[in-house]
């Protein structure tokens, strides 16, 4: 680790050669794995499966990821009412918190990246806090912790913590508040004081600081709001399909997604800001086993949990294209399904449209990611997509 910060207090972990963060984007195409944290995962389908929201569970995709070369995890996080989406599958009824969650994770692993979602403006959140909290759990993962900084899209959830709604474009000003005063934290020497137009800070200080200048920052947008603030602030950009879930759709709209990605950066006068996709994969030996397997699924279908879930009021542009038909085999994913050689070209498509990552879903994870493991991890080496 480093013994002193860099003297820009905005600069990323990428900028140690050593760091975690570094050591993963060497890779061709970052493997990232979507803890499914949340009761029925991505899909709300009653078709048998072992998927647990459990952190036991968790605990065991965390390692066997690691196990695989997998370089980033993180889940979702969640605030609904009782039943979550209801349906007969109760569909994300149960959730864990993936702050504390990822604390735990810290502690049985040891070299893959591990991202806490946090919603920086629901509740008594405060720079200070942020500071503290994330400089202790980044030594606890040894440089390897990072916040995916989400502001909240959802206006059931702004309400529950007894607040309305905050519009769009106010949303990220004023976490852009909250992280320059964080990381103006994470770098001071000297106590800090502050009166910004969202948060006050009086003599603030935090001795303890992160192992390599401040943890990972991740953000998660579609739009050109957040894509400005993750290019200002970030290091990876997690995104979704403009298209919707169609491979088709999601390779034809990609590129001019990246490019304004790219643009963004360039004009934050920042290191190029990586991006990251969420496909599901259902893959098995043939294409006829996983296109069986696809419509098991979407026959399963919980449609309750469906319409309760499209109808929970959202203001994020990155859903638009994803239609309520689609969310059975994976609610706002990507769908990639075939054999190990489809999913690897499929994935290699993906590659092509300028996205720099993958954070991957399964709908049964213990054993679909052991056959991704097994069966297409060999293919995407030999295809130049994995070191």
């Amino acid at each position: 680790m480093p013994d002193t910060l860099p003297a820009d207090w905005t600069a990323s972990p990428a900028s140690f050669a050593d760091s975690p963060l570094s050591q993963a984007l060497r890779q061709p195409l970052l493997l990232g794995l979507f803890l499914p944290l949340q009761q029925g995962g991505w899909s709300p389908s009653s078709h048998p499966r072992g998927t647990d929201w459990r952190f036991d569970y968790n605990a065991r995709l965390a390692q066997q990821a690691e196990a695989l070369g997998f370089d980033l995890a993180f889940g979702l996080a969640k605030w609904l009412g009782k039943g979550g989406y209801g349906g007969a599958t109760q569909y994300h009824g149960l959730t864990l918190d993936p702050f504390i969650v990822t604390t735990a994770l810290a502690a049985v692993t040891r070299r893959i990246l591990l991202i806490s979602t946090i919603h920086v403006l629901y509740g008594p959140w405060h720079p200070l806090h942020l500071t503290k909290f994330g400089a202790t759990l980044d030594h606890i993962a040894q440089g390897r912790w990072g916040i995916n900084v989400v502001t909240g899209h959802r206006e059931s959830e702004h309400r529950r913590f007894g607040k309305a709604p905050i519009p769009h474009g106010l949303r990220y000003e004023m976490a852009d508040e909250f992280l320059r005063i964080a990381k103006q934290l994470w770098a001071a020497s000297e106590e800090v004081s502050i009166a910004g137009r969202f948060w006050n800070l009086e003599a603030a200080y935090e001795a303890l600081k992160p192992c390599y200048g401040r943890p990972v920052i991740v953000s998660a947008s579609g739009s050109q709001a957040g894509i400005d603030f993750a290019a200002r602030h970030s290091d990876i950009l997690f995104t979704t399909s403009p298209g919707g879930a169609a491979l088709d759709a999601a390779v034809e709209t990609l590129p001019a997604l990246v490019d304004s990605i790219r643009r963004a950066s360039f004009a934050a006068g920042r290191p190029p800001l990586r991006s990251l996709v969420n496909p599901l994969i259902i893959c098995r030996p043939t294409e006829r086993e996983a296109l069986q397997y696809r419509d098991a699924i979407i026959a399963a279908a919980d449609h309750e949990a469906i319409a309760n879930f499209s109808g929970d009021r959202s203001d994020a542009q990155g859903f638009r294209g994803f239609q309520a038909d689609q969310r059975a085999l994976g609610a706002n994913t990507i769908h990639i399904v075939g054999s190990p050689e489809q999913v690897t070209d499929q994935l290699a498509r993906l590659k092509r449209t300028g996205i720099d990552g993958v954070q991957i879903a399964f709908f049964d994870f213990e054993p679909d990611l052991a056959f991704f493991g097994s069966d297409v991890l060999p293919l995407l080496k030999q295809a130049g997509l994995r070191l």
